[in-house]
């Protein structure tokens, strides 16, 4: 009972927010990541883990600074759930800025893949994309474990023409998505364990990295296209970045083709660190008969 009032209560708050002013928004989320951040947690050790695996070099006041600066990020970004799932699309057009090098509202757009990387501006780049190709779209999503808020999280995603696929049923549907000229929507930068993945190097870290992309390309013949949700500074929205096709993509090789998304990857959050999602276990599963990074969490 309390479970079914507390989901109630929390939407209902993000509904409540979806009309008030952006800023305001943004900026309550900004100060609770402010304050979470000084609670020790296993979330912040997380962050801390991943930083000094990805980034050895650094001092450990940049990485101080890293982590508290993306906690306020990645606590804003799921208070922004609000305006990203209960916004009206006027609101949305204002707050996203879009920087393509492909025109997403094309008909004749050839079979393609889009690939979204896990930066706290993800939500509101893959919901716009849904918005901007004004016609139906797949998106791949992992199901959450409580059914009713992934009921309410499906609904919210899908709400541009996006046609929602669970990761376990995701291969065939996708092909089918493709053979039909319909673009499909998908990330590839986490740890989903050993199957369909290799360990490829990631800031220098052996990394559990999917190689379905590549496969995937290949069989639904595919180009492959590369989208980043950036979040502006000084609480002014968002910036879509999707990126030229990728040329030479995919190769005979699965595992070089892994390589070089996470090469790219790199490059990019070489650029804005903080907003690199670095909540979550990136190093998770680890080659046969090494430990854990994330014990101590």
């Amino acid at each position: 009972m309390f479970n079914q009032f507390g989901i109630f209560c929390a939407f209902g708050l993000l509904k409540l927010f979806a009309i008030l002013p952006y800023g305001f928004v943004a900026r309550f989320g900004d100060l609770l990541g402010r304050l979470l951040y000084r609670i020790p947690s296993q979330r912040r050790h997380i962050v801390h883990t991943n930083l000094k695996l990805c980034f050895p070099n650094w001092s450990e006041a940049r990485r101080e600074a890293v982590a508290a600066h993306h906690f306020r990020h990645a606590i804003r970004s799921y208070v922004e759930r609000s305006v990203q799932w209960f916004g009206s699309a006027q609101k949305l057009e204002k707050l996203v800025q879009v920087d393509s090098e492909i025109d997403l509202s094309d008909p004749n757009l050839p079979p393609t893949i889009l690939l979204g990387f896990h930066f706290v501006g993800i939500e509101a780049g893959s919901i716009f994309i849904n918005y901007a190709l004004k016609r139906g779209c797949g998106a791949l999503y992992q199901p959450l474990s409580n059914p009713k808020v992934d009921q309410i999280a499906k609904k919210a995603r899908g709400r541009f023409n996006a046609e929602m696929v669970s990761r376990s049923e995701s291969a065939r549907t996708v092909l089918r998505m493709l053979r039909a000229h319909m673009p499909v929507m998908l990330g590839a930068d986490m740890d989903y364990g050993v199957r369909n993945s290799a360990f490829v190097p990631f800031f220098g870290v052996d990394a559990c990295t999917l190689t379905t992309v590549s496969r995937l390309a290949k069989t639904g013949q595919a180009q492959v296209v590369p989208f980043i949700g950036e979040v502006l500074p000084n609480y002014r929205g968002y910036r879509l970045k999707v990126f030229r096709p990728w040329e030479n993509y995919p190769s005979d090789d699965p595992v070089a083709d892994a390589r070089r998304m996470n090469a790219f990857l790199e490059e990019q959050v070489e650029l804005m660190p903080e907003q690199y999602y670095w909540l979550h276990k990136r190093f998770k599963t680890r080659p046969p008969g090494e430990p854990s990074f994330y014990d101590a969490a």
